[in-house]
């Protein structure tokens, strides 16, 4: 099962208490996948038409629950051989009609328009409640969200640009940032941060998801800190050998060329230990010394004999930065 659906039958599962916010999730439903037809001898129709067996329960129960309102259902097969199947729900009385739509504010007591039909009535969202109900309804139909183990992507798609800035406005009172792109025929809202899909999940009441959410984040971030600690600590190891053989390099050059007698003691006991111990930290050959020093300490001797061994190379007409083997 897909995250989405997860999403999507958690939602089709909450119901709210207060019947504004019934109407509200309805209305977002009506919005985007329903339509009023017309008949001869002044009848009329309210339809949902979906592809989403979710969005089409859903849309029952509220019609039932709000509105007192027995729908008739309608499954069709696209195609004989097709395994997809679309839901029609239709509710042909008049008056129960009349009675959903101006609830939903398509249509005042007078029974004319309050105004284009796809649009959000601010008389329907004045309280958060309904707020949260109609995003809830408008995720429903027209929502998806990726599955984060593969990506963070949540978005809304709606046929209007008007209606998509309505949304974003509605989104963006839960101080939820949505961007909009146009993509083929509709326009997309989506949100790609983790936190603002929790968020938002939050905000439509799929508290399961989003802790399923949160715990591939959590598992997520773990494994990111340890792979950023460990290239770290990889890349200071190969510092440390790299800068370790070069210093082993210039010993053993001068050991060669004019021997560790000439080498003030304190350079001469820290080359020494360079030679014995190869493998360890600056830290650790400055605690072997007799008289231990720090780290800087260490590497202020090391950086003498480095200079030392160049000072060598440049008298006997070597190249500053060639390098030779030697066997100990």
């Amino acid at each position: 099962m897909s995250f989405s659906r997860k999403v999507k039958e958690e939602l089709a599962r909450q119901e709210s208490a207060a019947r504004h916010c019934l109407i509200a999730e309805f209305a977002a439903i009506f919005t985007l996948c329903g339509k009023v037809k017309t008949a001869g001898g002044g009848r009329i129709r309210l339809q949902i038409d979906t592809e989403n067996l979710t969005v089409a329960q859903k849309s029952y129960i509220l019609l039932e629950k709000t509105f007192h309102v027995h729908a008739e259902v309608t499954v069709r097969n696209h195609n004989i051989k097709a395994a997809g199947v679309s839901y029609m729900l239709a509710v042909d009385s008049k008056e129960d009609v009349l009675r959903i739509l101006k609830a939903i504010k398509v249509i005042d007591e007078a029974g004319n328009l309050w105004g284009v039909s796809m649009q959000i009535q601010n008389r329907l969202v004045q309280n958060t409640c309904c707020k949260r109900a109609y995003l809830r309804g408008s995720f429903l139909v027209a929502g998806s969200v990726t599955n984060p183990e593969k990506a963070y992507h949540l978005e809304l798609a709606v046929q209007s640009a008007r209606y998509a800035q309505q949304l974003q406005r509605l989104i963006s009172h839960f101080q939820i940032e949505a961007k909009i792109v146009e993509r083929k025929k509709y326009h997309v809202l989506y949100i790609k941060e983790g936190a603002q899909i929790v968020e938002f999940l939050n905000v439509i009441g799929a508290h399961l998801a989003l802790m399923e959410l949160e715990n591939v984040r959590i598992v997520k971030e773990v494994r990111n800190s340890v792979n950023r600690q460990v290239n770290c600590e990889t890349a200071n190891i190969s510092k440390t050998v790299a800068a370790a053989a070069r210093q082993m390099e210039d010993i053993r050059y001068l050991q060669k060329n004019m021997g560790f007698s000439h080498l003030a003691k304190n350079l001469r006991e820290i080359a020494q230990l360079r030679m014995e111990y190869p493998d360890s930290s600056l830290q650790e050959l400055g605690e072997k010394l007799p008289v231990p020093i720090s780290k800087s300490g260490v590497n202020h001797r090391l950086r003498k004999i480095s200079r030392l061994a160049e000072q060598l190379r440049e008298k006997k007409g070597e190249l500053a930065d060639q390098k030779e083997d030697y066997e100990s």
